[in-house]
């Protein structure tokens, strides 16, 4: 596939050269796309210290890896094991404790279940045991499914992974690697490791530095082995970034991964102009995707973690806590991910972060 010449992209890379100056992150790794051609997949810095950041590196996606959940088990329901409207407790009996016995797939998807908890993507622990502490997990007070929102930031998606698995009759590592994946070519991408593979591609990986004060350091708890081998559905995905553009180039572009109508109605809106008392801020979301929100807020404009100023109304995806962001533009065919490997708290990211984004359409003309 051909590639823009880099100054094309003069604006976007100067933004992120210079978060790599101002200490925010020491490396990162960009894919963009349009209309299916790949335009940049870009890599610079470090990815641990001492080593370069290539475009091979397994970076660390965070929550921007959540949807590759999603549609593991909207494949699922493709193959009619399911409907968006089973209840979860149908598949996970343990899962309908605590007055949840009425939450559907489909309120899982759109955030609006209300099991959200006090809950660590990163917590220790066994993937099967995490998961039955998500099912121990009360219904919030006054919480009626479905009519309230609120981002749930990893025990849903434990819930969600442990779906898959039920309904596949597979571990999730194994229908991520092989039905998401593996079916758009891309065998460099994991969600959880074995411990050979562990072992084989550590030092593929790239390191999540904190980076909001000085001396910055990596003694955070997503470097460790426990927290990348098992699967932590909303946190540990991880590969080359051009694989997260590549899945979101099917979702925009073909069936491989699902089928159309059901792709539409994952990235179009299903929970529309409902207040999210997470980010405290109204916002639109598809199946297990954010929609482009801007025009909700008061006044209009970038909202957090969204896709920055010049995203079209009609823009799906997700972001990763302080480091990432991956979205296709369907007005465009625009595919943008990004991660850098630093983590400058929420301020310095969100500016980062719609720098970047505004930066892409900017080069490319599409303002």
């Amino acid at each position: 596939m051909r590639q823009c010449p880099m100054k094309t992209f003069s604006r976007t890379l100067e933004s992120l050269d210079d978060g790599i100056r101002k200490g925010l992150h020491p490396g990162y790794q960009i894919y963009v796309s349009l209309q299916g051609e790949t335009l940049l997949d870009h890599a610079a810095g470090l990815a641990t210290a001492g080593n370069q950041m290539t475009t091979r590196t397994l970076t660390l996606w965070m929550s921007a890896g959540k949807p590759v959940t999603a549609v593991a088990l909207l494949q699922q329901i493709a193959d009619g094991k399911a409907t968006l409207e089973t209840r979860a407790c149908e598949v996970i009996p343990d899962f309908a404790q605590n007055n949840k016995e009425s939450i559907t797939l489909g309120q899982i998807l759109t955030h609006t279940a209300g099991f959200r908890g006090p809950f660590n993507n990163f917590t220790a622990g066994s993937f099967h045991g995490i998961v039955q502490r998500a099912c121990e997990l009360r219904l919030e007070p006054g919480w009626i499914p479905g009519s309230k929102a609120g981002y749930h930031v990893g025990s849903s998606w434990f819930i969600l992974g442990a779906l898959v698995e039920r309904l596949s009759g597979r571990p999730l590592q194994k229908v991520i690697r092989e039905d998401v994946f593996g079916i758009i070519d891309q065998h460099d991408a994991f969600l959880g490791f074995s411990g050979d593979d562990f072992d084989r591609l550590s030092g593929q990986m790239s390191t999540m530095f904190v980076t909001d004060k000085s001396p910055t350091h990596d003694n955070w708890p997503g470097n460790s082995k426990d927290a990348t081998c098992i699967p932590r559905p909303g946190a540990n995905a991880r590969g080359p970034v051009r694989s997260l553009g590549r899945f979101y180039e099917s979702l925009l572009l073909d069936d491989q991964l699902l089928p159309r109508p059901l792709a539409t109605q994952m990235t179009t809106r299903r929970r529309v102009g409902m207040m999210d008392h997470t980010f405290n801020q109204p916002l639109d979301w598809g199946l297990g995707v954010m929609i482009d929100s801007k025009h909700l807020q008061d006044p209009p404009g970038p909202h957090t973690y969204g896709f920055g100023r010049h995203a079209s109304k009609d823009t799906f995806g997700h972001s990763g806590n302080q480091s990432s962001c991956a979205f296709a533009d369907p007005v465009h065919q625009l595919v943008v991910a990004w991660t850098c490997n630093g983590m400058p708290g929420e301020p310095s990211h969100q500016q980062r972060a719609d720098e970047i984004n505004a930066s892409i359409y900017l080069d490319l003309a599409l303002v």
